[in-house]
């Protein structure tokens, strides 16, 4: 190796550095969000596991499916989902697709051809 490899970069503008900054910073904080939301989600899935015994990978298709039906972003029927899991108050478009998702994993898993 060269001593090339070594050399540090030419020094920023404090105006790039400023940039360069703000870029992480704002990278960081997206990276912060999307731990926060994949935790949620996570927790959604786990009540879903809990309430219909399905397999985390079938809760998670339900999970999806109940967003895509009420076109409501997953984090927000994930979080709608884990308050319902504490206070027992759930809307009522939500209830309805997860008792729906529910009941059509169910009869997948039982062995049926298609929706019940």
């Amino acid at each position: 190796m060269t001593s090339e490899a070594y050399e540090r970069p030419a020094a920023q503008e404090p105006h790039e550095q400023a940039l360069s900054k703000a870029r992480l910073e704002d990278e960081n904080l997206q990276l912060k969000q999307a731990v926060l939301s994949h935790a949620t989600i996570d927790q959604a899935i786990g009540v879903i596991v809990a309430l219909g015994g399905l397999a985390p990978g079938r809760s998670w298709d339900v999970l999806r499916e109940v967003s895509q039906r009420t076109n409501i972003k997953l984090r927000h029927v994930a979080e709608l989902i884990i308050d319902w899991a504490q206070t027992g108050d759930l809307p009522r478009d939500i209830r309805e697709e997860l008792e729906s998702g529910l009941r059509q994993a169910k009869y997948r898993i039982d062995g049926g051809d298609g929706a019940p």
